[in-house]
């Protein structure tokens, strides 16, 4: 039962509030003022934390100092004044796109995919032994809420973007009307590949706390590898067929899973504060350090430990709060898309890192039983196991399973959004097949080729190497990898273009050039560190060198780069021109003009 699944974080926004919080600072109870820093958010704020500078919403300008994005009224991350849907179909047939998809979704429902994918439920528990093994509870205490505040600044790079664009094929687009051709069509098949390995990482994950509950639960379930693969075989094929025939209400199970994220992940810090008779202490969980990675003989003193195992750890958080351009990819279904997509996407990063990050001081205080969780290969259920009773270790672990059930559910929906998309603009082989939509407006078969790629990616699985499942880390990697390097293409052209940009109502103002250039500089950075081996055994050379013990994130990703590279230079340079108009409106005209001129410049 020492498997290590997959993460995905998640925590509600604020109750009543419309606008965002910063980071570190949540909402205080029914004061309608701001919180000091430190305070955990409570029900019933009026207004949100203000720590920084977050953009202002539909102003075209930078607020002042200490204000949050302008959100609204109170309402929950919607769309703030409703947009009638027939302005939404105009300003996508501006962008070259027939309404096929059908525009039922709220601006809640929108947040809500993205804050369910990035689920704490998911991302915490699965990933939790990642950041234990390389690092230890530093890793954790520091480094999520620091990594976590790099990714909200990426957030708000796509946010302005996705305001100005709103369509489902989101990261691809943009990079290509901003750029060109070339950099759509490599934004898009990364896009997609790390979708996939989303998707198979969650359902992977919710497979294997699954096991752990079959067999706790029945005497007759071993919980063995290959039970969770069958079980993961199954999910995944639920998750397809909700989405294909659960069209009438794939956007309300959005809304239940926000708040089986709330109420769940709040059960779970309330039994682990309640029922353990002890816990650790303030130093434990804020300063001790952990090596059990194989690398620099154990040491969490030297410079191995600060530059290569240390920075593994932060895979946790990179991984879990990731998927958030949902919001884009589902904005084609969205009411008032060019301002409710923008605000879901930033405020799902935003309240997903202040929960999460409660939920895993949580676990730090409750791992009293240190020795058992090395020995379960710093595996999240062993600290249930460890210091609960049978009934809240069971009842812990229903709950998170059932949130990760929610995720996969949502990630799937993203990622069929995303290769019906790119197929529709004929970037994907077979793509008359995935472009197409059925009498419910459903992309269908986008979906369930979307599933049967996930389910070829996590084949690798299968093996584990000395307890730790190394190929499902792999998996991961791949995911993180693939998704932020298609996010970093459509921020360097955003900083390229510079004012020739034509932003929508949600703007960053000056501030894009601050943020683009951070947002740029840590993709780089985390996608160097995320290719290199997880385990002594993966190293070439090693003399415990062992081909399951490979991380085969970058011969995944790299293969993926070289494939779709010679097939670009082959062939699709000749005919991929980027996205396809398949419908003009008129006025138009100045909207082809814009982006003829946003692909000037060099390559």
């Amino acid at each position: 039962m020492a498997t290590t699944p997959p993460p995905t974080t998640g925590q509600p926004p604020s109750a009543g509030t419309g606008q965002p919080p910063t980071t570190g600072q949540p909402p205080s109870a029914g004061t309608g003022q701001p919180p000091t820093t430190g305070q955990p958010p409570s029900a019933g704020t009026g207004q949100p934390p203000t720590t920084g500078q977050p953009p202002s919403a539909g102003t075209g300008q930078p607020p002042t100092t200490g204000q949050p994005p302008s959100a609204g009224t109170g309402q929950p991350p919607s769309a703030g004044p409703p947009q009638a849907p027939d302005d939404d179909a105009r300003r996508l047939a501006e962008l070259g796109y027939q309404q096929e998809l059908h525009r039922k979704w709220s601006g809640f429902s929108n947040f809500a995919i993205s804050f369910s994918i990035i689920s704490i439920l998911a991302g915490c528990f699965t990933t939790f032994g990642q950041a234990w093994n390389n690092g230890g509870p530093v890793a954790i205490s520091w480094g999520w809420p620091l990594i976590s505040l790099f990714i909200l600044i990426i957030g708000f790079c796509l946010a302005e973007l996705v305001s100005a664009y709103p369509t489902a094929g989101g990261i691809y687009w943009w990079a290509a009307k901003m750029g060109k051709p070339v950099h759509g069509w490599f934004t898009g098949w990364l896009n997609l590949i790390g979708l996939v390995a989303v998707t198979a990482s969650v359902d992977y994950g919710c497979a294997t706390f699954l096991n752990l509950t079959l067999s706790a639960l029945f005497d007759g379930w071993e919980g063995t590898l290959r039970q969770a693969f069958v079980l993961f075989v199954i999910i995944l094929a639920l998750h397809g067929l909700i989405n294909i025939f659960g069209h009438r209400i794939i956007d309300v199970l959005q809304n239940v899973s926000v708040w089986w994220h709330v109420a769940g992940a709040t059960a779970v810090v309330a039994i682990l504060l309640l029922v353990p008779d002890e816990h650790q202490s303030f130093q434990f969980v804020f300063t001790e350090r952990f090596n059990n990675s194989g690398f620099g003989d154990g040491d969490t003193g030297g410079l191995t430990f600060w530059f290569y195992v240390l920075p593994l750890g932060f895979l946790l958080t990179q991984y879990t709060i990731t998927g958030f351009d949902a919001c884009a990819h589902v904005s084609e279904e969205t009411r008032g898309a060019s301002q409710a997509a923008a605000k879901g996407l930033w405020r799902s990063i935003f309240y997903s890192a202040v929960g999460g990050w409660i939920l895993l001081l949580a676990f730090l205080f409750a791992a009293t039983d240190v020795d058992a969780i090395n020995a379960a290969g710093g595996f999240s259920g062993a600290i249930f196991e460890s210091a609960l009773t049978p009934f809240f270790f069971k009842t812990v672990i229903i709950i998170s399973t059932i949130g990760q059930f929610f995720c996969g559910m949502s990630c799937v929906t993203s990622m069929s959004r995303m290769a019906y998309a790119f197929s529709r603009d004929r970037a994907v082989p077979g793509w008359r097949l995935w472009s197409k939509v059925d009498r419910n407006g459903t992309p269908a078969n986008a979906i369930i080729g979307a599933t049967l790629a996930g389910l070829v990616l996590t084949l690798p699985a299968l093996y584990q190497s000395d307890g730790v499942p190394v190929a499902f880390y792999a998996v991961v990697s791949v995911a993180v990898i693939g998704l932020y390097l298609s996010f970093v293409i459509p921020i360097a052209l955003r900083l390229r273009m510079g004012d020739r940009f034509e932003p929508g109502p949600w703007t960053l103002g000056r501030k894009y050039k601050l943020f683009g250039w951070i947002a740029v500089v840590e993709i780089v950075i985390i996608s160097v560190y995320f290719v290199l081996p997880i385990v002594p055994a993966g190293m070439p050379g090693n003399n415990g060198f062992s081909w399951s013990a490979v991380n085969y994130a970058p011969l995944a990703v790299g293969g993926v780069l070289l494939g779709v590279g010679i097939w670009w230079y082959a062939s699709a340079r000749k005919w991929f021109t980027g996205p396809r108009r398949t419908v003009d409106v008129p006025g138009s005209g100045a909207h082809a003009a814009a982006d003829a001129a946003r692909a000037d410049g060099p390559a």
